[in-house]
């Protein structure tokens, strides 16, 4: 029997208007948190996500930030990710994304 806990992916909105994505994003919790961020999104005139807090990403996490992007976009708020770790953003210029994801400083 294996005893790993699963996965979990958090976000929440501060006061600022920021929102903070904690966890680890994966293929068992991009599908979840994918759903909830839209619906968050509906509510905010521009879109700022602290990353600092994601403890481990796949390519997963990676296409949702994408996702988020094009959804964003679609919908003429601005977006931007700030503080993304370093393991995720060694996918990201991997995958020659760094050019389009809109990558800021915290």
């Amino acid at each position: 029997m294996d005893n790993t806990p699963e996965p979990r992916i958090v976000l929440k909105r501060r006061e600022d208007g920021c929102f903070i994505l904690s966890g680890t994003l994966s293929i068992k919790t991009v599908p979840v948190i994918w759903r909830q961020g839209l619906d968050l999104f509906n509510q905010a005139p521009s879109l700022m996500l602290d990353l600092s807090d994601i403890k481990r990403s796949d390519s997963a996490g990676v296409a949702l930030l994408v996702d988020w992007m094009r959804f964003a976009r679609s919908h003429n708020k601005p977006i931007s990710y700030i503080n993304m770790p370093q393991q995720m953003l060694a996918i990201v210029r991997a995958s020659g994304l760094d050019a389009i994801l809109p990558l800021a400083r915290g």
